[in-house]
């Protein structure tokens, strides 16, 4: 998105899941898919830059939300370099605080998903902490740690990327390191990578694909927490822990352009 205003774009009426959502399908949850553009790499010492994201109801998507946001400190010129964001883009953007909420209110009764969604989550709920406001007890999933599970390397795709997962798919916008086209692309992956762990696993709900996540992971050798390792813990409740950022600009600026690629 280029403008600096808040912006939302509904297509279509968005339906709020009843009580018991662990155990509706997954074929009829709202899933709010969601990115965030950001300064840097942790939220203590970095700001949100752009937020967007992508209402899903029954597998297709029936909302957008995008906005720039006003970090309230300057783009570091690497940032813009990646991303295209700019001080000049952000000058007449809404702060956080004027953003979150909408956020919020748009992903209401839905599962937040992310393309590493410990990166994105560590930033929304710092900034909603800011705001002296509680995360909601939102259930997420990071496509990451399902791709993981579902797609071979290197048979099928050299890497977990985005960019990597979204051409494998066909994705119709691909990954832009923007956050709107982000949430878009990562829909689609989601999309994906839910029918095959129904067509291969038999997995419906989110009870059965929390115990299938545990039981993949605990086949996985043991992995050090480094840069951004998904340390997500099934489907459950967001809790993003503090981050601790990688030591030097450089190995960030690598670190987060393997995220984004």
């Amino acid at each position: 998105m280029s403008v600096g205003r808040l912006t939302v774009v509904i297509m279509a009426d968005v339906a709020v899941p009843a009580s018991g959502i662990r155990s509706v399908p997954l074929t009829d949850l709202d899933f709010t898919v969601v990115d965030v553009e950001t300064t840097g790499w942790a939220p203590d010492e970095a700001g949100i830059t752009e937020i967007g994201a992508v209402r899903l109801h029954a597998g297709s998507a029936v909302a957008e939300f995008g906005s720039l946001v006003n970090p309230g400190t300057p783009v570091p010129p690497a940032i813009t370099e990646l991303t295209g964001i700019s001080d000049q883009m952000l000058a007449s953007a809404p702060p956080v605080a004027a953003v979150l909420p909408g956020l919020l209110a748009f992903a209401e009764g839905s599962v937040l998903a992310a393309h590493n969604a410990p990166f994105d989550l560590r930033f929304l709920t710092a900034a909603c902490a800011g705001m002296g406001r509680d995360w909601p007890g939102f259930e997420v999933l990071d496509t990451v740690r399902l791709a993981r599970h579902l797609m071979a390397t290197p048979q099928e795709v050299p890497d977990r990327k985005l960019a990597t997962l979204a051409s494998f798919f066909g994705t119709p916008v691909r990954p832009s390191h923007r956050a709107l086209d982000d949430a878009r692309a990562t829909a689609v992956v989601l999309g994906r990578l839910l029918a095959r762990l129904a067509e291969r696993e038999g997995v419906m709900t989110l009870a059965e694909l929390d115990a299938w996540l545990a039981a993949r992971d605990a086949e996985l050798p043991p992995r050090s927490p480094r840069g951004h390792a998904d340390t997500t813990t099934g489907t459950g409740d967001a809790s993003a822990g503090p981050a601790s950022p990688p030591e030097g600009w450089l190995a960030w600026l690598v670190r987060l352009l393997r995220r984004r690629a």
